[in-house]
């Protein structure tokens, strides 16, 4: 059976499902500014989407990520301290792909082009409530056991609600 990860924008949860098997629910933060898909718009892509990339699998826990290579920083409160407002993307990223022509594939929509990914996060940072500049957000031990699951091809669907 193959796996799929579906995300609900309105409870803020991430599901890994295997077939009509739940495998695994996780608490996650995304966009403050809601859903959409333009670029620029800080928003969390809506439809289907595949996982592109797989980053990071032998990072430590808490290793810091600019541009999707590793910066040699390990996350602590300190670095925090020292760039208040540094948007932190940590210890795995799962790049995502959207599928859909002109919603959130191509042009002004392009969820790769907009670098949109399930990562990791300072673990002080709230869950369950959105916070993200787009990207779902995941507590670090959360993305590792997911990325430990997943690769590259798996299909993410992003609701709006669960219904």
């Amino acid at each position: 059976m193959a796996l799929r990860i579906d995300i609900f924008l309105d409870k803020q949860t991430l599901e890994l499902s295997e077939g009509d098997t739940l495998r695994r629910r996780y608490t996650v933060s995304t966009a403050a500014n809601g859903a959409g898909e333009t670029m620029g718009s800080e928003c969390t892509p809506r439809g289907l989407h595949r996982i592109a990339d797989c980053i990071g699998a032998d990072a430590p826990v808490n290793a810091v990520f600019v541009a999707r290579q590793l910066t040699g920083e390990i996350y602590t409160p300190s670095l925090k301290a020292a760039d208040p407002t540094r948007d932190f993307i940590l210890t795995r990223i799962l790049r995502l792909a959207g599928c859909e022509p002109g919603r959130n594939c191509g042009g002004q929509v392009d969820s790769f082009a907009r670098y949109i990914y399930i990562h990791g996060t300072p673990d002080d940072e709230p869950m369950g409530v959105p916070r993200s500049h787009g990207c779902i957000r995941m507590r670090n031990a959360d993305i590792v056991d997911l990325f430990a699951q997943v690769g590259e091809g798996v299909p993410v669907h992003i609701h709006p609600s669960r219904t």
